[in-house]
């Protein structure tokens, strides 16, 4: 992980209504959302939240797939989870294992189980 990377998905995620539609794809797990149901749950005009996707895609925070006339959209967890372990093995100076508020990180569940201990 490297830092514009990070940054890329810190500005993506500056917006509340970027925010509030990651939070919801990160919610609905591995199925997703599709834009419509995303633009009826936030009360977002189809236009304002293709802008908003569009962001949150170019950062690598979600991901798109086809399905017919749909688009539906995902939560990158990976990549949400790469941004947090940049973050903490910056933790005390480089030291994150000397972080004991870190601990619970070790007891995190493969992702594709969308929670943590």
């Amino acid at each position: 992980m490297d830092k514009p990377t990070v940054l890329h998905a810190f500005e993506a995620l500056s917006s509340s209504a970027r925010l509030d539609v990651y939070l919801l794809l990160v919610a609905a797990g591995p199925n997703g959302l599709v834009a419509g149901e995303l633009a009826s749950r936030l009360d977002l005009p189809p236009s304002n939240l293709s802008f908003h996707l569009k962001n949150l895609s170019q950062a690598g925070l979600v991901t798109v797939a086809q399905e017919g006339r749909f688009q539906r959209y995902r939560a990158n967890l990976v990549l949400m989870r790469d941004v947090t372990r940049f973050l903490a093995d910056h933790c005390c100076g480089g030291h994150p294992e000397q972080c004991p508020e870190l601990d619970n990180t070790a007891s995190c569940k493969p992702l594709s189980s969308l929670s943590c201990k």
